[in-house]
């Protein structure tokens, strides 16, 4: 029997290159990403993803846009509040999606459409709503700083619940002996069957809109 053709190769593309490397850093993180191995992984030669895309940091610039492509922007159909916290909250799903995105969500200076695109909805949701120039870059920074920081932490956690976090407490449980709040918390609230570290979020995040929305108060009747 004749061997099956195989099907042909699909062509080269920036976008080719963009789909791969964003499937490598999945993989194996930002870190271990390498010129060489998103080669490997298409199948080509290195030389040959420079004619689609300038460099490697072209290409982060790239996949940081794409991340922020999956962000949901802040929708002025929406209360203030709701529309951030619903970014909030969809940028934390796709930091899970792409943990390695976390710590370069705001380091580049090439940054692409979506990138600028996401921000100015951002700061238009928050100008709309009547906070100040100095309100407004507070709760950016802070937005973000709790956004990313969560999703980093989340993302190096060696547990989070479940069976796992018991078999953590497990295996520190001679250290804990020594540490009697630790060991209270760890026993009385982790060990606990509905824990579940993810859940913190919201709750900080609630937290910080409603911290947001007094000092817009405050602002407001000054």
């Amino acid at each position: 029997m004749p061997p099956k053709p195989t099907a042909p190769k699909q062509r080269l593309s920036a976008e080719r290159v963009l789909d791969g490397a964003m499937a490598l850093a999945d993989e194996i993180g930002i870190d271990d990403f390498t010129i060489r191995k998103l080669a490997d992984a298409l199948e080509t030669r290195p030389m040959t993803i420079y004619h689609h895309v300038p460099s490697k940091e072209a290409i982060i610039d790239g996949l940081i846009d794409r991340v922020f492509a999956e962000i949901e922007r802040p929708s002025p159909d929406l209360p203030w509040r709701e529309a951030i916290r619903r970014r909030c909250v969809s940028a934390r799903v796709a930091l899970r999606r792409h943990p390695w995105a976390a710590p370069l969500m705001e380091s580049r200076t090439n940054p692409g459409p979506e990138t600028l695109g996401h921000h100015d909805a951002v700061l238009g949701c928050l100008f709309d709503a009547g906070l100040s120039l100095e309100l407004t870059a507070h709760a950016y920074a802070l937005l973000d700083s709790y956004v990313y920081g969560f999703a980093l932490q989340e993302a190096n956690l060696p547990a989070t619940g479940g069976a796992e976090m018991r078999d953590l407490v497990a295996a520190m449980s001679v250290a804990l002996q020594d540490h009697p709040n630790l060991l209270r918390f760890s026993v009385e609230h982790v060990l606990q069957p509905d824990y579940d570290f993810t859940a913190e979020f919201d709750f900080g995040l609630d937290l910080i809109l409603d911290g947001l929305a007094a000092a817009a108060d405050r602002s407001a009747t000054a």
